[in-house]
C-alpha cells in the first residue's frame, strides 16, 4: 500500500460537495484512472493524493511515498531553458554526472517524441509539446506516485496512444499512476477506473 483513503469527502467552504464517500487503495505498479463530469474533483482528488489539500472529511495514510510527480493540465516552463534543460534538471538533482543527466534526458525526451526540440526554448514548444515535456520530466524524477491531469488532452490520438503506452510502462517500473481523464482511450489503458460522479454527497449527509 502507498495511499489509502477511507471515507473522503471534498468540498470548498459552503459550496456543494465535489465528491464524498470515497475509500481506495493506491498500490505500487498500479495505474489508477479517475473520470468524472466536469466539476466533479478530479483534480482536487489529484491534490489530496498529493497531500496539497486535506479532505474535508475522511482520512488519507500514505506509505513509502518519498517523491511525488504532479503533471498539470497546463504546461508550465521557464520560457528560455531549453526542453533538454528541463528533463536534465531532475536528473542532476539525483545525483547523476551532466554528462549521463543530458544523455538520460535525450533518450526520454525521444520516448515522449520531443527529440527534435530538444535544444528549443520552452517558451517556442506547442501546447502539446509542453505536456509531454512535463511528463518527461516528471519520469525523470522517478516519483514513487505520479499524478497526472488530463495527459492527452492537447494531444492528437496517435500521439495519445504513445503516452498512454510510455505511462502504462512507468507503472509496471513500480510507480503507483494516477491519471485524472476525459478520455476513454486513457481510461482503457488503467487497471482501475474511479468515477467520481459514482461518490455523491449531500449536504444533508454532511450534517448527520
Amino acid at each position: 500500500m502507498l495511499v489509502e483513503l477511507e471515507g473522503v469527502a471534498a468540498r470548498f467552504g459552503t459550496r456543494p460537495w465535489l465528491f464524498g464517500n470515497l475509500s481506495l487503495t493506491l498500490s505500487a505498479g498500479e495505474m489508477l484512472g479517475v473520470v468524472g463530469p466536469s466539476g466533479s474533483g478530479k483534480s482536487t482528488l489529484l491534490a489530496i493524493l498529493a497531500g496539497e489539500l486535506a479532505p474535508t472529511r475522511g482520512t488519507v495514510r500514505r506509505a513509502g511515498v518519498k517523491r511525488i510527480g504532479w503533471v498539470f493540465q497546463n504546461p508550465y516552463g521557464v520560457a528560455g531553458r531549453t526542453a533538454l534543460d528541463h528533463v536534465t534538471l531532475p536528473l542532476l538533482a539525483r545525483g547523476s554526472t551532466r554528462s549521463d543527466a543530458d544523455r538520460q534526458a535525450a533518450e526520454l525526451l525521444g520516448r515522449f517524441g520531443l527529440s527534435e526540440v530538444a535544444a528549443s526554448p520552452f517558451a517556442l514548444l506547442s501546447g502539446g509539446e509542453g505536456q509531454r515535456l512535463q511528463l518527461a520530466r516528471a519520469v525523470a524524477s522517478q516519483p514513487e506516485l505520479l499524478l497526472v491531469d488530463e495527459p492527452t488532452a492537447q494531444l492528437d490520438s496517435r500521439t495519445a496512444a504513445g503516452v498512454n503506452a510510455i505511462l502504462g510502462g512507468l507503472a509496471s517500473s513500480g510507480a503507483a499512476v494516477v491519471i485524472a481523464t476525459h478520455d476513454p482511450r486513457t481510461a482503457e489503458q488503467c487497471d482501475r477506473v474511479v468515477d467520481l460522479g459514482d461518490h455523491p454527497m449531500e449536504d444533508t449527509d454532511a450534517a448527520a
